[in-house]
């Protein structure tokens, strides 16, 4: 991927009945990604530091990974179309000397979710970056 990529922190999640909004980025700007109400449950969750009655899709994807060795690298924010963000997610295995990464696609709510609970680092695009639509607290 040869874009340069922004460095972003995660800042809050807010929840309502119809939507969860993750706030992300830098101290000079900050935008949204909505999602569905249980992807905010599920975060809020881990958060708190809280047992999930259930495993969570999540805790299946990092149930595979742990145990096939797969490492998670880093989520990047690679697009925006209108309020429709998209993502990339690497991940690196090594099996005796041979280390591959993969990129894959994926709904930035996994993405997001992933990156929080393996506290792996976020980035965006700066071309996506520079066109998202920024947000006040």
């Amino acid at each position: 991927m040869d874009f340069e990529l922004i460095p972003i922190q995660f800042n809050k999640i807010m929840q309502s009945q119809s939507y969860t909004v993750f706030i992300l980025g830098t101290q000079d700007k900050q935008f949204a990604i909505y999602t569905s109400p249980h992807v905010g449950q599920n975060i809020q969750m881990h958060l708190a530091d809280q047992t999930k009655p259930r495993p969570y899709t999540h805790d299946l994807i990092n149930a595979i990974f742990g145990g096939l060795d797969i490492k998670l690298l880093q989520v990047v924010i690679t697009d925006v179309q209108d309020t429709l963000y998209f993502a990339r997610l690497f991940v690196e295995q090594t099996i005796d000397d041979c280390r591959k990464i993969l990129e894959i696609d994926a709904r930035p709510s996994d993405c997001l979710t992933l990156a929080l609970e393996n506290d792996i680092p976020i980035y965006c695009t700066k071309e996506v970056f520079d066109r998202s639509i920024g947000v006040e607290e």
